[in-house]
């Protein structure tokens, strides 16, 4: 039996192909194209956000700015200097004689709205402070400070004993100081750091 026969296939050249649109809701969506202009605001946005952020971690870790509202400290500071402090240096050592330092105001002071004080470290834990006519004295020993201004006076007090965990804090200016001799010793924990640069004025940038 012979196979039935089929009909011609007439080739079609490509050229003859019509081409044919997509239908509308065969197209894949695109997604919406952000605004140069909010490109730039969400990147400010960041920048703000981490510098707000590197700067309270600064604050509370590192370095503090602190201003002196009072004339305690003179002639070393004076009212209206600007001070960094380093809260990090007593993390790594102990606090030194001599060192100024900055603490909050010790419950047995005066009130004021001055949160904080600054004064310098003249005896350390379980030292012996007296002051005599002719000056102070630590464990028995008279002691050299140079910062003072020509003249001044410390006064008579003590001797007083400090515990294993208790600073003996004076301001520069001795005539006109509320230190350690008027609400006593500070616990160490008070301390929030080390005045080590003064910033303002310019004129006298450098350590205090």
């Amino acid at each position: 039996m012979r196979p039935p026969e089929c009909s011609p296939v007439t080739p079609v050249a490509f050229s003859d192909v019509t081409h044919v649109e997509p239908l509308a809701d065969e197209t894949p969506p695109s997604a919406p194209r952000m605004s140069k202009t909010t490109k730039n605001v969400i990147e400010w946005a960041a920048i703000v956000l981490v510098a707000l952020l590197s700067a309270f971690l600064v604050k509370s870790f590192l370095f503090q700015p602190f201003y002196i509202p009072s004339e305690s400290m003179v002639p070393t500071l004076e009212v209206n200097d600007r001070v960094l402090i380093n809260k990090l240096s007593y993390k790594l050592h102990d606090v030194h004689r001599g060192d100024i330092v900055v603490f909050e105001r010790p419950p047995a002071s005066a009130a004021s709205n001055i949160k904080d004080l600054i004064k310098r470290v003249i005896a350390l834990p379980e030292e012996t402070i007296e002051g005599r006519p002719d000056g102070v004295y630590v464990d028995g020993k008279k002691l050299k400070e140079p910062y003072l201004a020509k003249g001044a006076v410390s006064g008579t007090f003590g001797p007083i004993t400090l515990d294993d965990d208790e600073l003996f804090v004076m301001g520069d200016n001795r005539t006109f100081s509320a230190d350690s001799r008027v609400f006593g010793p500070i616990d160490e924990d008070l301390v929030e750091g080390r005045a080590f640069f003064r910033f303002w004025p310019p004129s006298l940038l450098g350590s205090p």
